[in-house]
């Protein structure tokens, strides 16, 4: 059970990162590479999903970090 919690931290937590890296800030960072195209009115749909796929992950890798912890208790 442990081996499968670990292995499954590590590939949310690697998808954290390149979602985080994804998104477009002042400076264009990762995100202005043409991954997350925005348009003349604002956020564009794809940003404003990307958003919302990093939200739900960060709460999985919040979730998955505390039942490790509860685990190795």
């Amino acid at each position: 059970m442990l081996f499968v919690l670990v292995a499954f931290h590590i590939m949310v937590s690697i998808g954290l990162i390149v979602l985080i890296l994804m998104h477009s800030g002042r400076e264009g960072g990762l995100g202005g590479l043409g991954f997350t195209p925005t348009s003349h009115g604002g956020t564009h749909i794809v940003e404003r999903m990307l958003t919302r796929y990093t939200i739900a992950l960060a709460v999985i890798w919040f979730v998955d970090t505390v039942a490790l912890f509860r685990l190795l208790k």
